[in-house]
Parts: structure tokens; sequence; C-alpha cells
């Protein structure tokens, strides 16, 4: 948009949209606040997201807040979450319809985690050719992810990734790597439904082998306890078990390789977001992309092929047969 070569905090101001918000979701209260700098504790105790305010008052006042960058407008599907969270995150405008922001702002945040409505609720910003920022998962439908891969290569800016990417302690891993000697079997934990959290496990281990290599999905398990091989070209096997109720296993990574093993769990969510925040608002100015969307795309094949194992009955899914 600008000269990358300029320093950031002179740069004009990014203009954003938080448009959608669904059950069981407080990523519309924790990206408003961490973009525009202030929240109301009480606020988002009462919507139900007690753990999210924790962690924002556990922040000095210093690192909240986008230089640069303000969330303007807003839409939820319920008018009384638009309230909520306009009165929350001191956002300025709230919108009837989210195609009303069209004209107004300089890209879209979809901060909703049902992935087989992120097509619907990204189409008019995207043929718009406004950037548009798709919470995890991208989509758990097969056609729809192709409908995304034209839009890009058609040269539209669409970005999403799982918070898990810039999870502090899962790139402190990734530096670790070469402590495991040679890695040989990486374990990974979540909790909640695959459809909606597997690409938290997915993108947590994914940095830790080469792009690209990953081969094929069995996954074993049912809709409650998913259980999933992935294999790489490298000789390393991956398992990922998410379960609908472990909690006690929510986003944890161990590595074993032929000399040590090393683990990792997740824990700081403000850090993880506020990374995947900066990175697309980075992206707007143009600088380099941090995750490039072929690698997003790899990743949401193994979630539905993870998907497709599972429906029939733990068959063996290779991801070329899903994007031939």
């Amino acid at each position: 948009m600008t000269d990358t070569n300029q320093d950031p905090q002179n740069r004009h101001r990014i203009r954003l949209a938080m448009l959608g918000m669904v059950e069981e979701n407080g990523h519309p209260f924790s990206w408003s606040a961490i973009v525009n700098g202030r929240f109301v504790d009480a606020t988002i105790r009462a919507a139900g997201y007690p753990m999210i305010a924790d962690y924002l008052a556990a922040q000095p006042a210093s690192a909240l807040g986008l230089s640069g960058v303000e969330i303007t407008h807003v839409w939820c599907d319920h008018s009384a979450d638009a309230k909520a969270l306009a009165h929350c995150a001191g956002i300025r405008e709230i919108v009837d319809h989210p195609t009303d922001v069209l004209g107004h702002v300089d890209a879209v945040l979809i901060p909703t985690d049902k992935g087989e409505e992120h097509l619907d609720r990204a189409r008019p910003f995207i043929e718009a050719g406004l950037p548009v920022f798709i919470d995890k998962p991208l989509t758990t439908r097969i056609e729809d992810l192709r409908q995304f891969i034209a839009w890009q290569h058609a040269g539209k800016q669409i970005y999403s990734s799982s918070a898990m990417r810039y999870a502090r302690e899962f790139v402190e891993l990734r530096e670790r790597l070469s402590e495991v000697g040679e890695p040989r079997l990486i374990v990974a934990t979540c909790a909640k439904s695959w459809e909606r959290y597997g690409i938290h496990a997915v993108e947590s281990v994914y940095g830790l082998l080469p792009p690209g290599g990953w081969r094929d999905v069995c996954n074993t398990g049912s809709e409650i306890a998913n259980v999933v091989h992935l294999r790489h070209e490298q000789p390393v096997d991956v398992i990922i078990a998410v379960n609908q109720d472990m909690f006690g296993g929510f986003c944890h990574v161990s590595v074993y390789g032929t000399v040590g093993r090393i683990d990792a769990n997740f824990r700081d969510s403000f850090t993880a977001f506020k990374c995947q925040l900066q990175a697309f608002t980075a992206a707007l100015r143009g600088y380099p992309v941090a995750v490039s969307f072929d690698h997003t795309v790899e990743q949401s094949t193994i979630v539905l092929a993870a998907i497709e194992s599972r429906q029939q009955g733990g068959r063996r899914v290779s991801l070329v047969e899903m994007l031939p």
C-alpha cells in the first residue's frame, strides 16, 4: 500500500472492520482489545469469556494496541453482541449489514471459527477487492477451498491461520528441534471438535517439518475423539489426538528423536493473537506475508483429509487425492 522502507509508525492509519461472532468464540473481544488498545473487563466477563479478561488484564498498558491500526466498524450476527463489542473496545461504528463497511475500511477481519460459513461471509469483500483475514479454519469444505484458491490465484488478498503458528511456546519448540537429533515421532493433542480446533493441532506441528512434504492422513477416531496419523516425506510419524473434552491436553506437542525429546504446552494466548494480528497488518503495509497461502492450503487439506478419512471408517487419504 505504501513504501515498505518507511517506518511503520509513519504509515497511514489502517481501518479494519470486525465482522461476525459465533457461540463459544471470544476472538472478537480479544482481537478488538489487542488492536484498539482498550477493553472493559466487566463486558468481557458478562459475555462469558473470563479467561480473555484475565489475560488482557495481565498485560501492561503498553502491550495493548497496534500502532496505526484501528477497528472502526463492527457487525455481529446478533445486534446485542455488536453493541457489547463496540462498548468494550471503543469501536466507533456499528453497522446493520456486513457490506455496509464497504468503502469505509481498508480490510476486514472475520473472527468466526465455523469453516463451513467462511466462504459466504468472506465472498462480498473478496469480490470487492478488500483484503480479508479469516479465522481458523479457513474452511471445512473442499469445494470452498478450491474457490479460495481460485480467488487467490486471481490476485485477491486472503489471509488465514491458526494463532498456533505465532505461539511463543511453539516458536521456541521449533528453535530447539536440533536437541532431539533426527525427529521420529511428533505427538500433538487438543480439545474441542476436529472441525473447529483440528487446525490448531495441525498448525502447532506444521512448522516442525518442511512444508509441501505432507503425504497422507488416516483418522481412526470418531467425531468426539479424533485420532489422526499423518505421514510426511521425511521419516517422521505425526499423531494428533483431538478430543471434545480433553482440556488437559489443549495444544500440547511432544517431539521424540534419535537422541532426545522436547515438549511444549500452549499457554500465552495474548502473544499468539497479537503476533498473528501484527503479521496481517504488516502484510497490508506491503511487508512479506508471514505465512504463505500455499501453507494455509496444505494445512486446510490435512484437516479436510482427516474428515474424509473418518467418514470412510479410517481409510488413508492422500492430500493429492483431495486436491489433485
